[in-house]
């Protein structure tokens, strides 16, 4: 049986054995939003419930991410909600994964359209190379070995263009 399977029965194991594993990895990535620890468990936590009822739903069948991610973006999403509720300044440079949705976004939210307009101007490599640092977490090493570059510090110095220019791009509008 697969993870997504035993999500949706609830086993105890599988929830358990999940809960554990991502805890420390959520908690240490969004260590970097200014939430404090005890509201960052709160998120961890709901973004769990949350992706066990996604999972019911048949919402994660032939889902292409993994769940890690799947999960982490849940969770990135709910702290985006509590930014925007306590009115702090934030901008997000990261994009939901492909395919995926939640009812709560609003779709007329201007921060977020801005930044998905600003990432589709950027060109592809730029939206690649972003994405794949940003939002699925690779290092350096691991896109080059997605994408077409030879040597580390072209793809640094490529990054660094593409988030200055998306930078540039948000700070216009």
């Amino acid at each position: 049986m697969t993870e997504i399977e035993n999500l949706k029965r609830r086993d105890g194991k599988t929830l358990e054995r999940i809960y554990t594993s991502y805890r420390s990895g959520f908690l240490l990535f969004a260590s970097k939003y200014n939430l404090a620890q005890e509201d960052i468990l709160d998120v961890y936590q709901d973004a769990f419930v949350a992706l066990i009822e996604n999972a019911e739903k048949g919402k994660l069948d032939g889902l292409n991410a993994e769940l890690k991610t799947y999960l982490f973006s849940i969770g990135k999403y709910m702290i985006f909600a509590k930014l925007r509720k306590s009115k702090t300044d934030f901008v997000e440079i990261e994009t939901l994964p492909d395919g995926l949705e939640w009812p709560e976004i609003d779709e007329n939210d201007h921060q977020i359209s801005l930044l998905e307009n600003s990432l589709k101007k950027l060109g592809d490599q730029c939206y690649k190379i972003l994405r794949l640092f940003y939002y699925e977490e690779k290092k350096l090493d691991e896109i080059m070995e997605l994408l077409p570059y030879q040597s580390k510090d072209v793809l640094k110095s490529q990054k660094a263009r593409c988030l200055k220019h998306l930078k540039e791009m948000l700070s216009k509008n």
